[in-house]
């Protein structure tokens, strides 16, 4: 199961104002609200369970995080407030053990609506959730789903979709009660629709856009999204049922990329719709536009063939409205461009995994089960301090590149995305530094020591499974070193082909990315503070 939001309702979350927080609801001081009572936050490690639970334990709630990889949440900043134990919502003993002793569980997680049998995986995971929340004895389970088109069979409902309200049925009929709630695209930084919205409106000044443009939409700011789930745990016994959740405002898809621009102080945005653009044609075209890939944009657009607009707003009578809110369109994109201006991007939609990712040991893990490994070692004596080195190291990627041949790292990433990969566009969360789970370009943070040890495993589509290790040493001299490490476990026979195809490009690639490395930490100009790096003057092209 992924530990991620990118499908609730036709596009995914967003952003949450770190200024003033959601709050709780009605009268209630935050920090009293959840006196007492246990939370069990299903996909803490993905884009909105990552921003629920700092929401849960400022409201005085106790947390647990259920998380496959545990590791992803160590660098956190909540890290030391919340309990994280490592399980599966498909596993019965480890849900069983997650959900023990939990009063209210939020289900955050879903099978992406791309691979073949997600809607059973999905059908399965909520019946065993339900079934062990209610042998658990949990008061209240909160669902964040999809908002559903106004008389569309379900059957005629996009897979994505039809899973996420067949989700949202199967744990309102569990025994526990349920709250389900139904958001369409739901804006702020960092999250896949609002990512979509964003490249599409800033790339193209003259859009050929599908005929999805045309549908109209109730879209919703995420911290009034956050604030509503914080509340619904609050929710009396006997409320069991579902509930539409939007902003003020309904927008076709056209008018929020007009809106985007003018509050993004963009020149004015032309859009053609076109016919021939299915919602899977337009899947792959937004997956070559945006750094959201097709396998997730695909889902979200075929999400968009129909309109979703709120069709109540009866959430108010138990999770009531403060002055102000919910927050309309162009206010939730201006607080979401000034989170990315600021760097303070909570969580991003690349949190989660991506679908068949590896998660097999590295090789030098004793749990290893052998065979045959390539690498690739280079060493480089740096003149500059250890410190300086690892200030190169960790902002490496993104907008700094990787330091070697940008042309063969561009094209890589383009046959990644061509083969539905993730590619290099995904980007970082933050600028300037890396914690364990972040994604980078193709590449997730695997282990972090700061000042030391950076490993990265690939998620590029590959025959086998790879990482890229850089080191910040020091020599028994005193002096500093740069140590690099490529690794590749081949799978089978076409492994085997590939690394030694691609092998003769490793002198150029690895050995002028460990050389310009080294360079960029000797010719870095000015101290680098708290918050601050230094910008390395060495071209990223050099090899």
């Amino acid at each position: 199961m992924r530990d991620d939001d990118t499908g609730t309702g036709p596009a995914p979350p967003g952003d949450a104002d770190p200024g003033t927080g959601v709050g709780t609801p009605g009268d209630t001081a935050p920090g009293t609200a959840g006196a007492g009572t246990r939370c069990l936050v299903t996909g803490a490690t993905g884009y909105i369970g990552g921003r629920l639970v700092p929401e849960l334990l400022a409201a005085g709630y106790r947390v647990r995080c259920l998380a496959r990889t545990p590791g992803k949440l160590r660098d956190v900043p909540w890290a030391g407030e919340a309990e994280v134990v490592r399980g599966d919502v498909t596993d019965r003993a480890s849900l069983a053990a997650a959900l023990r002793g939990v009063d209210v569980a939020y289900y955050l997680v879903h099978a992406l609506g791309t691979g073949v049998g997600f809607e059973d995986t999905d059908r399965r995971a909520a019946r065993l959730f339900g079934e062990l929340a209610r042998s658990a004895g949990v008061r209240r389970i909160v669902y964040l789903g999809g908002l559903v088109p106004a008389g569309v069979p379900e059957h005629a409902l996009s897979p994505h979709l039809r899973s996420r309200t067949e989700v949202g049925r199967i744990l309102l009929a569990s025994g526990v009660p349920t709250t389900v709630l139904r958001a369409a695209v739901i804006i702020g930084s960092g999250s896949a629709s609002f990512e979509m919205l964003r490249y599409l409106t800033e790339r193209l000044p003259v859009m050929v856009t599908p005929n999805w443009v045309h549908t109209r939409i109730q879209p919703v700011a995420v911290r009034d999204v956050l604030r509503t789930l914080v509340g619904s745990a609050r929710m009396p016994a006997g409320v069991n049922r579902a509930f539409d959740i939007g902003g003020p405002e309904v927008l076709t898809y056209r008018q929020m990329m007009i809106r985007y621009a003018a509050v993004a102080e963009l020149p004015h945005r032309f859009v053609v719709p076109i016919p021939v653009l299915t919602p899977r044609l337009s899947g792959y075209w937004v997956g070559l536009v945006t750094p959201v890939p097709a396998s997730i944009a695909r889902p979200l657009t075929e999400s968009l063939r129909h309109e979703v607009v709120c069709r109540e707003h009866d959430i108010a009578r138990y999770v009531p409205d403060p002055p102000g809110c919910p927050l309309g369109f162009d206010e939730a994109v201006r607080l979401a461009l000034r989170r990315i201006q600021e760097a303070q991007v909570a969580t991003r939609w690349s949190n989660a995994s991506v679908p068949g990712a590896p998660s097999d040991p590295l090789p030098t893990d004793p749990d290893w089960a052998g065979g045959s490994l390539y690498t690739d070692l280079r060493e480089q004596p740096v003149d500059a301090s250890r410190e300086r080195l690892w200030q190169v190291v960790e902002g490496i990627g993104g907008e700094h590149g990787w330091y070697s041949f940008p042309l063969a790292w561009s094209v890589r990433g383009l046959l990644d995305r061509l083969a539905g990969g993730v590619g290099l566009r995904r980007g970082r969360r933050d600028a300037t530094r890396l914690r364990a789970g972040d994604s980078l370009d193709f590449w997730r943070v695997e282990e972090i020591e700061p000042g030391h040890l950076l490993r990265l495993r690939a998620e590029m589509r590959l025959p086998g499974l790879a990482w890229l290790e850089m080191y910040a040493e020091t020599d028994g001299a005193g002096r500093t070193r740069y140590r690099q490490r490529a690794l590749f476990h081949p799978h089978g026979l076409l492994g085997h082909l590939y690394w030694w195809g691609v092998s003769p490009f490793h002198a150029v690639v690895f050995g002028g990315m460990a050389r310009n490395i080294a360079r960029a930490a000797a010719n870095a100009t000015a101290p680098a503070g708290p918050g601050r790096r230094a910008r390395p003057r060495a071209a990223r092209g050099r090899k």
